[in-house]
């Protein structure tokens, strides 16, 4: 399985940049029939969701055992259960910061390798891409990072990972 993580809250744009890299990254990464495993949230995961479908690789979404989806998340999940083959539940409440990145490095040890969207930088403690990088090398696991040539993420964002090209 490939896990996929990164930051939520890329602009539009940037998104659009983002489904095209992923899809040439999906294609590169060996073997062609893993499946592609997102916790379900909105926007990046759709993306990633809808990049694997297109490359011919499966769908596999993690959802949480315990609380439910922020309102936002909602109609994202019910798109990403139409593109899934498979669910998996996970104890964790996603109204908690903690159980969110928990339940992300749980899904960074179920797979064989990670592919993340990540501009390079730190934590910021909302986005928790950097540590799931970090957490996946420590296991051995090979990570590929996906970021759009000449796409920067602005400072002054308040860390929300918006960014322009």
């Amino acid at each position: 399985m490939i896990g996929l993580v990164g930051h939520g809250g890329l602009s539009a744009g940037v998104l659009e940049v983002v489904a095209r890299e992923l899809e040439g990254a999906l294609e590169g990464v060996a073997p062609v029939g893993d499946p592609v495993v997102v916790r379900a949230a909105a926007r990046l995961p759709v993306v990633a969701g809808r990049a694997a479908r297109r490359v011919g690789r499966p769908v596999v979404v993690v959802l949480p055992a315990r609380g439910s989806l922020p309102e936002g998340d909602r109609r994202a999940a019910g798109e990403l259960l139409a593109l899934a083959e498979r669910v998996h539940l996970l104890p964790y409440d996603p109204a908690v910061r903690q159980d969110r990145v928990a339940a992300d490095e749980q899904l960074v040890r179920c797979c064989r390798q990670l592919v993340a969207v990540w501009d390079g930088s730190p934590s910021d403690g909302r986005d928790a891409t950097a540590h799931l990088v970090a957490f996946a090398g420590g296991l051995g696991k090979p990570v590929r990072v996906v970021w759009p040539a000449g796409t920067v993420r602005y400072a002054g964002c308040g860390g929300a990972g918006k960014g322009a090209r």
